[in-house]
This record gives structure tokens, sequence and C-alpha cells, in this order.
């Protein structure tokens, strides 16, 4: 990384998302922090900040990491504005670009571009490009210039019209996961709070009952015997301890290897010895959810749950 600059790319709008992803946090730090902190540590020769504009928490934050800040010259025009301005800036003769919305990023992953020489180098995973954890070279600055100026706004498309190599990665998808929607941002927050877990949390939720979220969890423990598993049903409703109920049964015979139905759900969660939990019906604290859906399929998600 010594010979590289880091070019961080944290402009565009965030539509999909509502609000500014640079600052969500998950897992206790937001996104642009998260990338900065991981950055420090990789020793690039310089790193600047992409941006469409500066405001005062990014200059905060460029000055508490030493980080130079690159202003986009086109405005609203995505990444490729971003790599037209800051390739002209970099003293390096190649950039590594990054988007600041993959909350588990790491950049081992990206060793096997280094061996490799294009004006582009980006790696495959699992079929799909990703051209913003890419390698370019500085001189591609004008190119994505002229590219922006002819209204192409599309990497991927301009990346295939000069020298480039895509290199098939065998990383784990979840490294070059990106925070676009609010759905996104539940499953990365809820992924970070499982990392922190002795055991991983899955929750299957449904907006009404007899949607079959008992039914969904039989066919999970039936597709997953190789591994144990523990149910948590989360109800409200008083469950004599000596009573197994109709669902219980119904959990053990699909192959659960414990089951609670009641109210104290975080307690039982520290008893299981499995290695995943599965709850129904559990829609508070901070759990990847399955949502489960009948009849419509134009449904509106409460992205709150």
């Amino acid at each position: 990384m010594r010979t590289l600059t880091l070019l961080i790319i944290a402009g565009g709008r965030s539509s999909r998302l509502g609000v500014d992803k640079r600052f969500v946090e998950v897992g206790g730090v937001t996104l642009l922090e998260n990338i900065l902190i991981k950055s420090a540590d990789q020793n690039f020769k310089e790193i600047f900040l992409c941006v469409e504009e500066i405001l005062p928490p990014i200059k905060t934050l460029a000055e508490k990491f030493r980080l130079q800040i690159s202003v986009d010259e086109i405005d609203g025009a995505g990444p490729m504005a971003a790599l037209a301005t800051a390739l002209k800036k970099i003293s390096t003769e190649k950039a590594l670009a990054l988007s600041v919305d993959m909350p588990f990023f790491n950049f081992e992953s990206l060793t096997p571009l280094m061996n490799f020489c294009a004006q582009v180098v980006l790696p495959i995973v699992n079929g799909r490009a990703q051209p913003l954890a890419g390698i370019y070279h500085k001189s591609t600055a004008n190119f994505f210039a002229n590219e922006l100026a002819a209204g192409q706004r599309k990497l991927i498309a301009s990346i295939k019209k000069i020298p480039h190599k895509f290199i098939e990665l065998q990383a784990d998808e979840i490294t070059f996961f990106n925070v676009n929607s609010r759905a996104d941002l539940r499953l990365a927050r809820g992924r970070a709070a499982n990392l922190s877990r002795r055991t991983p949390i899955i929750s299957i939720i449904a907006p009404s009952s007899g949607t079959g979220k008992t039914t969904f969890i039989e066919n999970i423990l039936r597709n997953l015997r190789e591994i144990k598993i523990g149910v948590i049903k989360s109800t409200h409703h008083k469950i004599l301890s000596d009573k197994i109920s109709s669902d219980s049964s119904r959990f053990f015979q699909a192959g659960a290897s414990k089951v609670y139905v009641g109210e104290k759900f975080f307690e039982e969660i520290e008893q299981m010895d499995v290695d995943l939990i599965l709850t129904e019906s559990r829609t508070h604290g901070i759990l990847p959810a399955i949502s489960l859906w009948r009849g419509k399929s134009d449904v509106i998600v409460d992205e709150n749950v």
C-alpha cells in the first residue's frame, strides 16, 4: 500500500437511504470514520477524501486523520467525477479508489490486485465487478473527464473502453457489502451486533399473524441439521414452565437443539449453547431479520422494524 494513494469516495446524495450515509452508525462508528480508522493502519503514501462539498464534520475528520480533501469539479456526477478530479492530484502513479459505504471491508482482500498492471484493475466477487474497490492509474483522470463531458456516468461502461483487468477474488461477499438502503443498513447493523455476540441471532418477523413464521423456521431447521440451532419464540403470553407448547414440539421435531417460548429473551440467549439462534416475532434490539409477507408483492415494509 505504500506505493498507492487512497481515494475515499465519499460524495453522493444517499438518495436510496434517505440520510447521509457517511454519518450513519454501524457497530458504534459511522461508515466514514470506520473506513478512516481502517485506512490509518495501511501506510498509504497519501489519502484523499473525495467529496462534493466540504461540510464541517468532513473538515473535522480530515484534520483528525490528516487527510487531504478533493472536491469534485463537477457536482452531482457520481464517483466518476470524484476520480476525474482526485486522480489529477495524486503524487503516486496509481490510486486505490474505495467507497465509504462498506462497513465490513478489509484491505487484505485486495492483495491479489497488486500483481497486475493495467490502467484499471478491478476485483470481481461472485460475478460482480467492484469499481469502487479498484486500482486506477493516474493517467485515467483525463479519460474520465472526457467521458463525463460526453454524458457518460457509468464507470464500468467507461472502464471497458481502456486497458483493464478484472480479477476474480474468492473473498467473502460481505467484505464488499454496500449500505445503499434502509434494509441494507439494518442488515449491516445486525451483522455488526452479531460479530460481538457469543452466538449469532436471526429474527424471523412478519407484519401480521398467520404468515407462516413457524413453518419457515421449521424449514430452516430441516435444512441446517449440520449445525446446532436454538429457537426462541418471544411472547408476552404466560407460558407454564412445565408445559411444552405445540410450537416447541414442532421445532424439536424439525431438528432444534434448544427451544424456549416466553418473555425472558436475553436471559435465554445466554443459556443456549448452540451455533445459531433463530427468534420468532422479535423486533426489539439490533437483530438481522428476515421479514415474511403473504399475499401482495407491492407491500411497503416498515423499515424502522
